[in-house]
């Protein structure tokens, strides 16, 4: 969690809320990061989380992590996505669809939180793939990113 959130203080530099994640495959090496990026690239896609997952699984193609693993192959199985605020609704889809295994973050988010605050679409039993989910991680940490970075606007 404390690189997410290294990650996180690199976005408000673009006026981009302080979101950070970072995706770690099972021996715990890191295979993508990502913070938010719409201010910076225009991109409304450009959450913290999507751009770790890309970063994740263009490594992986190329070649990164395990031996076993087939050019090629996007699939994030084994991995886990740290991200130190809870993701909102598109960024539950991208982890449901990448297959990763776990997903840990720190702060919930009340207002579009989809991982159990206000929706829980990863959990969802009608859905064909659900991760493990840990909560609250450093989350005094993550939150306190946030509301710096919202009582200064």
């Amino acid at each position: 969690m404390r690189r997410a959130l290294a990650e996180a203080a690199l976005a408000p530099a673009t006026g981009d809320v302080p979101v950070g994640a970072v995706v770690l495959a099972a021996d715990g090496t890191v295979l993508g990061t990502g913070h938010n990026a719409r201010e910076a690239t225009g991109d409304p896609t450009a959450h913290a989380e999507v751009l770790a997952l890309r970063a994740a699984a263009e490594a992986l193609a190329a070649g990164a992590g395990p031996a076993d693993r087939r050019p090629g192959d996007w699939r994030l199985t084994g991995c886990t996505l740290v991200v130190t605020l809870e993701p909102c609704t598109m960024c539950a889809g991208a982890i449901v669809l990448s297959r990763v295994d776990r997903v840990v973050y720190g702060a919930y988010d009340a207002k579009a939180g989809a991982v159990g605050s206000l929706w829980d679409v990863v959990r969802d039993r009608r859905i064909n793939h659900r991760p493990e989910v840990i909560t609250g991680v450093l989350e005094p940490d993550c939150a306190a990113a946030l509301t710096a970075f919202f009582r200064a606007r």
